[in-house]
């Protein structure tokens, strides 16, 4: 810690964005609907190159039982699942109305659920979706195939389903191990009940187990954080998310039963962020970049090692640099040089669904500089990299008259140890990987020009 100066953390405590997409999601317009979509869809199908390309397909779902308070997805509290049964049926229609634009066989290499709980649905209704995508894609062999777990929904039954449905990869939602911790959050699960579910899990022959975890939670300190480390490294799942807590309730209602006054302070936030790299990297874990981390055989860290880290809506892939599409209510899609969202609310979902229209509500067409930047800014997040020759060529600019303004401001935090600037590049450091979102946020126009960034979470 005694590396990290408190300059450095007064600098540093902005909001800022995880740039899972560039530009990020609060730049798209309502401009955009669902007949830009629409073409965009057309034309990967008419596309020679894009639509031999596999796809990646995410699909929300957006039921939960109970709150959670620091939740910021797009979700709905219910314990009626019969509303999952209608909500399969329009997300049948959303299938339908993609094939009949893109084609029916378009091969999946990845795909995701996510929420909300997933596991919120019966396994005669995961066996329903699992049963419609499979009937209008073509869902590859070998390809990754996820699923996020709430350990509460789930028993080593219903994790055998899930293999049996296809599924290759879990990801379990625990955030922290600290009985008080949960208790704040309203998240209690037992470690033992996860230890279970993960032994389980392996004895089913998953690929990939991967543990989400929150710093930053209310009633969190660094020492109780090391103790919900120790007991990961004991776990020892392939993969571990570890992300930043993004206290913003005057955007997320849930977060207002937040007693601010219980959130560790940014210094605390960092030290338990150093304390984790610390544990991890000494576990043998590699540390792949901002919030992901892997067993040096797992295929996140491989792709690391080769310099094939992508970083997508779902956070760092291996997937390559692909077309998404989104499913469901609020889901996010990448179709060649755009983006699209769905209505965020079910009924303006089911609404466009019943006039027969894809249910997108805004979305991007990016501009050329949009995805020069978008480069630039996912060669930092992902390889910890900037060489200017391949950008050059790549996108025929000259790279320091074209990012003149960047790289002077890139200079300060050259002498802060965050980057090292040479002829041929940048590179980030050991430490700037700790501010790797604060070096992002320089070749970000739109952010540069817009001042007002109190709609991100906040970098430390």
């Amino acid at each position: 810690m005694t590396a990290v100066s408190s300059e450095l953390l007064r600098r540093f405590d902005v909001p800022g964005p995880r740039y899972t997409s560039y530009p990020t999601a609060d730049r798209f317009v309502e401009a955009f609907g669902q007949d830009d979509y629409a073409l965009a869809l057309e034309q990967r199908r008419l596309g020679s190159m894009t639509k031999a390309l596999p796809l990646s397909l995410y699909v929300h779902i957006p039921f939960c039982e109970s709150l959670c308070y620091y939740c910021a997805c797009n979700k709905i509290i219910t314990k009626h699942h019969d509303r999952a049964e209608v909500y399969l049926r329009y997300l049948s229609r959303e299938i339908d109305l993609h094939t009949a634009h893109c084609g029916t066989g378009q091969v999946v290499s990845q795909l995701h659920l996510g929420g909300g709980t997933p596991t919120f649905l019966s396994d005669d209704g995961l066996r329903e979706l699992m049963a419609m995508l499979q009937r209008s894609f073509s869902l590859a062999p070998g390809g990754e195939y996820s699923i996020e777990v709430d350990p509460r929904t789930v028993n080593a039954d219903r994790l055998a389903v899930l293999a049996e449905l296809g599924f290759n990869r879990l990801s379990f939602g625990v955030q922290d191990f600290d009985p008080e911790v949960q208790k704040a959050v309203h998240r209690v699960q037992p470690a033992e009940q996860v230890f279970s579910l993960v032994e389980s899990a392996r004895a089913l022959g998953f690929e990939s187990i991967n543990v989400d975890l929150i710093y930053g939670l209310p009633r969190q300190t660094p020492e109780s954080f090391d103790r919900t480390l120790a007991q990961v490294v004991q776990l020892r799942p392939d993969r571990i998310a570890l992300y930043a807590y993004a206290h913003l309730p005057e955007r997320f209602k849930p977060q207002r039963r937040i007693i601010s006054a219980e959130l560790p302070s940014a210094a605390g936030k960092v030290s338990m962020l150093s304390r984790s790299l610390d544990a991890f990297l000494e576990a043998g874990y590699v540390y792949v970049g901002m919030d992901h981390f892997a067993l040096p055989e797992d295929a996140l860290a491989v792709a690391k090692r080769q310099g094939r880290l992508h970083r997508n809506f779902q956070g760092y892939s291996t997937q390559p640099d692909c077309d998404l599409i989104g499913l469901g209510v609020s889901a996010i899609g990448r179709v060649g040089a755009t983006y699209s969202q769905n209505a965020k609310t079910l009924d303006d979902y089911y609404d466009l669904l019943n006039q027969g229209r894809l249910p997108v509500v805004r979305g991007l067409a990016l501009t050329r500089d949009d995805l020069v930047r978008r480069a630039v800014i996912m060669a930092l997040m992902c390889q910890g990299e900037l060489l200017f020759e391949p950008m050059e060529q790549a996108w025929l600019i000259d790279f320091r008259k074209y990012f003149a303004a960047e790289l002077e401001q890139l200079e300060d935090m050259a002498e802060q140890g965050l980057v090292t600037i040479s002829e041929d590049g940048v590179v980030v450091t050991a430490m700037g990987w700790f501010f790797v979102r604060g070096i992002a946020m320089v070749f970000d126009r739109y952010l540069q020009a817009d001042r007002n960034r109190a709609r991100f979470s906040r970098i430390i």
